[in-house]
């Protein structure tokens, strides 16, 4: 078998995994990072083809099941609500993403404390702070300073997106509602390009590949400054098994390539960065037994997928929603913390959404096919260009009910089991929602919409992916430390949304890359002081 070895081995090249590789390959170490995907040429970009609503339910799809590409797996979902979406390659679900970019509440990360739910994590918002501060530099965020849900901070920012007619009607219905409302903080160029990256044009269809490099990816700004910094990063590489040796400890890794040949990486730092449906696959296939790093037995429980659902107003004037960018221009967090008034723990995140283009209109992907024969144009007209719909994200309480698991009906390209994903809405959760979409429509009607679909929760919303090997100090309640280190494999790390203890109700993205880069000092840290 071929052997190479490093200091530090990356399983993952998505949002994570950059970030871990551009800040240890930043401090000096050794860095490689295994992908089983490749590297996306912007000029395959489906964008800019006249087809692209087509191609973003097939070929583009975010949902691996239905994409079916050489790279990808299947995710046994039969008994999951919300459905598994990610992408494989470089720069990971940046590459496919809307790329809605918040940093979460300090509540968030003491729920148990301020509200009788879920767990406190080991840290606080002002453990991440200035983690938040270095990841948003980077990345790049478009928005205005001062987001009143949030302690003042100065990290920088472009200059916001701009609002479709219909998203200045529903900002100024939440105005007179008296209910607030902030400009969306969104991962993208606003202002002046970068190296590689263009301006947006706001051209709609964000949640595939931007030709014009204008949405932020981790392809684009991490990797290549990792690998000027010295990160190796290896494509086609199916990671099978975490190697561990005599004493327990991370020591490596085995890897398949296209070819089907068995390779060996050595490496005494081992970091998963695979996402929370990945990581917790890998984990339960290495090892023995009930899988590694599972004496706890919470390696892939927990999962939190953040639920969703959506109501989409219908305007007698154009509301032009499906121009502009996709990414929620307006956010409203008035409802996010707890009201013990509503009944429930936690709260809700409202979301202006852009819609979707002709085909997909007519499809019903606003939650209502448009008739066909006679009455179809009629129909169209008054749906396309005329909708604009308010999303509606909940909190997502961590139950260890739902799980990743191991497939006991499909395989793996790798020839492993595949991960099987089983998940049912919490109770909160569907209370959640329901007072979220009362409350869009409430603000929608106050926006002039004179007609209404509701989707009660959304299928194909499982981007989220976050708890299956959840961060703690008691090593009986937790399969990570409170920096990211198994408690039981020395040299053995999370990096991804699997490491969170609750999930909030704000898109997770930009709080992964932070524990990733905390992390990353953590591990350079522990090694300077070993050395000394």
């Amino acid at each position: 078998m071929p052997e190479t070895e490093s200091d530090v081995l990356i399983v993952g090249a998505g949002a994570s995994g950059a970030a871990t590789a551009w800040r240890l390959a930043g401090h000096g170490l050794r860095v490689t990072c295994l992908e089983r995907g490749r590297w996306v040429d912007p000029a395959a970009s489906p964008s800019s083809s006249p087809d692209w609503e087509i191609i973003r339910q097939t070929g583009w799809n975010p949902n691996p099941n239905l994409r079916r590409g050489p790279d990808d797996d299947p995710v046994d979902d039969a008994e999951s609500e919300i459905k598994p979406l990610f992408f494989n390659g470089v720069g990971g679900s940046t590459v496919m993403w809307s790329c809605h970019f918040p940093r979460f509440h300090p509540s968030d990360f003491r729920t148990r404390s301020l509200d009788g739910v879920g767990d406190d994590w080991p840290l606080s918002y002002d453990d991440l702070a200035p983690y938040y501060h270095l990841n948003e530099g980077i990345m790049g965020v478009a928005g205005l300073p001062g987001h009143p849900a949030y302690p003042a901070h100065d990290a920088p920012r472009l200059p916001a997106v701009g609002l479709s007619p219909g998203a200045r009607r529903v900002a100024e219905a939440f105005d007179r509602k008296g209910w607030s409302w902030w400009t969306g903080e969104i991962a993208i160029n606003t202002g002046a390009a970068g190296p590689g990256t263009g301006t947006c044009n706001g051209c709609g269809p964000c949640e595939l590949h931007c030709p014009r490099r204008a949405k932020s990816a981790t392809d684009l700004n991490y990797w290549p400054a990792a690998i000027a910094s010295g990160a190796r990063l290896v494509t086609g590489a199916r990671v099978t098994e975490v190697l561990t040796d005599s004493a327990g400890a991370a020591c490596g890794a085995v890897w398949l390539d296209d070819h089907g040949a068995h390779h060996r990486h050595r490496a005494k730092v081992v970091i998963l960065a695979g996402n929370g449906i990945n990581t917790p696959r890998l984990l339960l296939t290495s090892g023995r037994g009930d899988g590694l790093a599972n004496r706890s037995g919470l390696v892939g429980r927990r999962l939190m997928l953040h639920p969703m659902a959506r109501v989409t107003g219908i305007f007698d004037t154009p509301a032009e929603g499906h121009r502009g960018i996709a990414a929620g221009p307006v956010v409203s967090h008035h409802f996010y913390e707890t009201d013990p008034a509503r009944g429930f723990a936690r709260g809700v995140k409202l979301q202006v959404m852009g819609t979707v283009g002709p085909a997909l209109t007519a499809n019903g992907a606003l939650g209502r096919r448009l008739p066909w024969g006679t009455e179809h144009h009629s129909g169209f007209a008054s749906h396309f260009g005329h909708a604009m719909s308010l999303s509606i994200c909940s909190d997502d309480m961590p139950d260890e009910a739902n799980r990743i698991t191991l497939s006991d009906s499909l395989t793996g390209s790798d020839g492993l089991p595949a991960a099987k994903m089983i998940y049912r809405i919490p109770e909160e959760a569907g209370k959640a929602l329901a007072f979220g979409r009362a409350r869009a429509r409430e603000v929608l009607a106050e926006a002039g919409a004179t007609a209404f679909i509701e989707m009660e929760s959304i299928p194909q919303a499982g981007f989220h992916l976050m708890g299956t090997a959840r961060m703690g100090a008691d090593r009986e309640t937790s399969v990570i430390d409170p920096w990211g280190q198994a408690h039981d494999v020395p040299g053995l790390h999370v990096a991804d949304g699997s490491a969170f203890v609750t999930a909030a109700a704000v898109n997770p993205t930009n709080t992964l890359q932070a524990l990733a880069l905390r992390l990353a000092d953590r591990i350079h840290a522990t090694r300077r002081d070993r050395a000394a």
